[in-house]
């Protein structure tokens, strides 16, 4: 597997290979651009844009494939480790990682993502939590804060109703065939360079064949934060770290 990593010092900007010249969908202060940013860079860094597969999820990330310059999928609501499992199989000299949101893995996706973990599928799965449903109007996620306004719970969320949220990385990381998890932040320039990081460890763990990797982003929403852009990065960093901890939970 090829990683080669050439970095010119007097280069200021410039689209990664792995990104298509493309406008996107997204909302204006989504940080889902800044993560497809550093997942592309990382992959163009480590000289692996024509040996990955994306599996694209049901969500705001719907359109994903379309987004990066490579082969890509899409699969059906939740069954992005599912299908990137039966890729991976078959294709065994691929990189192949899904990009799925909080609905997509942690709610109708649970069970593909856990079992994934159990069987230690060598894919990597990007987890972008914005504790919301971002593309179907803003209800309550699992990942909903406690006493968190949202379309389907208008005078916060209720836990002693629908309980408590999950932590995903911590799940995955309990798991015997997860060989990497950790949970990274898109608030800040400097918690974004550590996202970079983490994405390239769970990359390099896949290449090393050593089971499944994670990384979860904390991910902004401003649309259905009903926030601005400046807000919701500001929200990330008073509200959602408090609740989910930067940390690497399975290394």
């Amino acid at each position: 597997m090829p990683v080669n990593v050439h970095v010119d010092e007097n280069l200021i900007y410039k689209r990664p290979s792995s990104l298509e010249d493309v406008h996107t969908h997204y909302c204006p202060g989504c940080t889902h651009g800044t993560a497809h940013r550093i997942v592309a860079e990382v992959l163009d860094e480590l000289g692996l844009q024509k040996e990955s597969i994306i599996v694209a999820p049901v969500g705001c990330a719907v359109f994903a494939y379309t987004y990066f310059a490579l082969d890509g999928v899409e699969a059906a609501h939740g069954r992005a480790p599912a299908m990137a499992t039966g890729i991976k199989r078959a294709n065994p000299d691929k990189i192949v990682f899904t990009y799925q949101g909080d609905g997509d893995l942690a709610s109708i996706g649970i069970a593909e993502a856990i079992h994934a973990a159990v069987r230690g599928e060598n894919i990597t799965i990007i987890f972008i939590n914005n504790a919301i449903y971002g593309m179907t109007g803003g209800q309550m996620s699992p990942t909903t804060l406690p006493g968190q306004s949202t379309t389907s719970s208008l005078d916060g969320r209720d836990s002693a109703i629908t309980g408590q949220p999950m932590h995903i990385a911590e799940l995955m990381a309990s798991l015997p065939g997860t060989a990497y998890s950790v949970r990274r932040s898109l608030h800040d320039a400097k918690h974004t360079i550590r996202a970079k990081k983490a994405i390239r460890k769970a990359f390099q763990t896949q290449i090393r064949g050593e089971g499944l990797s994670i990384v979860e982003l904390l991910s902004s929403c401003p649309t259905n934060w009903k926030m601005t852009p400046h807000q919701s990065l500001e929200w990330i960093k008073e509200e959602m770290l408090p609740t989910y901890p930067i940390g690497d939970f399975k290394t």
